[in-house]
């Protein structure tokens, strides 16, 4: 979690980093102009997170099959999509860039209204790094697939670094105005990419550009199962228009600065994301709602608390020499900040409801909370609280969210409960029976023998003959013993084994995972093919039981799937 919280961050952080600087040593107009170029960032994030999520789901896929060509044509083309996105947005607005300012809020360009130049100038500073700033955020599920968690760190540490380096000088130094932030930040997206794009220049890595794998099915699969993200993400830009609007209205440029001061503080504490893997894991599944939920509660509600204690010293980050916007922003931060649990709740559910294809559910749940709820209280709270009412309308918004959600679980479920299974929504035929599945964990040689036992057991129960039970359990055996043998003393980090026997029809399955360090055993037959085969004697007899294999090495985990 802790990974892609910092992964998600490679958006977040130079936002942060640029809104300080131009807070503190530009100026309240200057930060107006960079609360008005929000929503182009927000479009061009919205368009990298979809290429981002479609790979997730797709490759996630392609890899739990085994289908190595799949995986490769899903790297191809979502590499080339994020190319043509970049392009094309790129050209558009350096094109358009004055007109867009006034589309944004920032009003007409003239001598008496310096927040439209400034509005433009951040704006194409930043657009000069927008193809590093979509391909950094594609490139986070690939290497979060292949394990690469440092890198992604290093990745986001230099970047976060890079940007405060490139920020100072342009204050101290350069003199660049808006202009410099933005193109401060683009350096930085790219000192980011150029870590993480060394990745896919190695001999193991395991993703390929192929010119054959352009496939058009998997072009339309990436962006169908990104399209909810695109919808949460546009949902979010029509919201900061809309407020932009609303607060120049009734706060003047204040109003918007004390709004683009906020906006960052509340999108670094909701940077929560969520990756979701599964192969009709049922139990898997609701561990995982009940973990996310749990997590989410402790975490935005340590948040929450911080943030009502720090408004001050957070608000002061941004805005001093202008005291009625300091004012605002405090007030704003701490009417803000109520909204955290019920928001991490409802992010936490709609990105696992995308994860398990409930797209349609997904993108009402985003159109609601990031838009249509929020934007109905500002409007009409705005017009007896003024400013206070904008600030109020997140946490309105978000809880009412929460509250409809909750509505549609039970109504599925059939009476009022906040348990996993329900909000699980999975449907009642999803997945095996449970008592067609044996799930064991084992830390020791003891525990995988005790688990070999309670396998050849189980088989028996379900009517298996006496030799196909000890084969199956002799298989868990030899498998999970190499494991503690060769993986548990690699390190010193705690180890563990997942055991699944799943009887399905008239397939005997087994799927281990375990944490240690990377091995393919059906790469590794490979390899020694010709050496004499007592000498790897075990996985010849396990595989020589086996039907199909299938083994990936995703989020740092070992998965071997046989099929017996």
């Amino acid at each position: 979690m802790w990974t892609q919280i910092m992964s998600a961050m490679t958006v977040t952080l130079c936002m942060l980093v640029d809104s300080i600087f131009i807070g503190r040593f530009l100026g309240v107009e200057s930060m107006s102009a960079y609360g008005f170029a929000s929503p182009v960032l927000l479009i061009f994030a919205a368009l990298g997170s979809m290429v981002s999520a479609g790979v997730q789901v797709v490759c996630g896929r392609t890899m739990g099959t085994g289908d190595r060509e799949g995986t490769d044509a899903c790297f191809t083309v979502s590499t080339m999509l994020a190319a043509v996105i970049s392009g094309v947005g790129v050209v558009l607005v350096l094109c358009l860039a004055g007109p867009l300012c006034g589309i944004l809020g920032a009003g007409s360009p003239g001598p008496g209204n310096p927040v439209h130049g400034l509005t433009k100038e951040y704006l194409i500073g930043f657009i000069l790094g927008a193809p590093a700033f979509i391909a950094a955020q594609i490139m986070v599920p690939y290497m979060q697939m292949s394990g690469n968690r440092s890198r992604l760190v290093i990745a986001v540490g230099l970047m976060t670094v890079s940007d405060v380096a490139f920020d100072t000088l342009n204050v101290f130094v350069f003199h660049g105005g808006t202009f410099g932030m933005g193109l401060a930040s683009s350096l930085s997206y790219v000192a980011a990419f150029v870590i993480g794009a060394a990745y896919f220049f190695k001999k193991d890595c395991m993703f390929h550009f192929r010119k054959t794998g352009i496939r058009w099915k998997v072009l339309l699969s990436v962006i169908k199962n990104g399209v909810p993200t695109v919808i949460n993400q546009i949902s979010l830009v029509l919201l900061v228009l809309l407020l932009n609007n609303i607060l120049k209205g009734v706060g003047g440029y204040k109003a918007v600065a004390a709004y683009s001061a906020i906006s960052t503080v509340a999108t670094v504490a909701l940077m929560l994301g969520t990756m979701f893997y599964t192969d009709e894991d049922k139990t898997s599944l609701r561990v995982l709602v009940k973990e996310m939920m749990g997590q989410a509660v402790k975490l935005d509600a340590a948040v929450t608390a911080a943030v009502l204690l720090l408004a001050q010293p957070l608000a002061r980050l941004f805005l001093t020499d202008h005291p009625e916007a300091l004012e605002m922003t405090v007030e704003g931060i701490r009417l803000f900040s109520l909204c955290l649990v019920p928001c991490s709740l409802n992010t936490a559910l709609k990105n696992y409801y995308q994860g398990i294809g409930r797209e349609r559910l997904t993108e009402a749940i985003s159109v609601v909370q990031n838009f249509l709820l929020t934007a109905l209280f500002a409007f009409g709270l705005s017009r007896f609280m003024g400013v206070r009412g904008v600030w109020l309308a997140f946490a309105c918004g978000e809880t009412g969210t929460l509250i409809l959600i909750s509505m549609l679980v039970w109504k599925r479920y059939g009476r009022v409960s906040v348990s996993a299974d329900a909000y699980a929504m999975l449907p009642g035929d999803f997945g095996v029976p449970e008592d067609a599945c044996m799930e064991l964990t084992a830390r020791s040689v003891e525990e995988v023998m005790a688990a070999s036992e309670q396998a050849e057991a189980f088989c028996l129960s379900h009517g298996q003959p006496k030799r196909v039970s000890m084969l199956v359990a002799l298989c868990i055996e030899e498998i999970a013993c190499n494991i503690v043998h060769y993986g548990f003393g690699q390190d010193k980090q705690p180890h563990l084994i997942d055991i699944r026997l799943v009887f399905s029809g008239e397939d005997r399955l087994i799927r281990i995972r375990d944490n240690c360090a990377h091995f393919d055993p059906l790469r590794y037959l490979e390899l020694h093919k010709s050496d004499d085969k007592v000498a790897h004697l075990g996985i010849h007899m396990v595989m020589g039981m086996t039907k199909d294999a299938v083994y990936i090495n995703s989020m740092g985990l070992n998965h071997l799937s046989l099929r017996l």
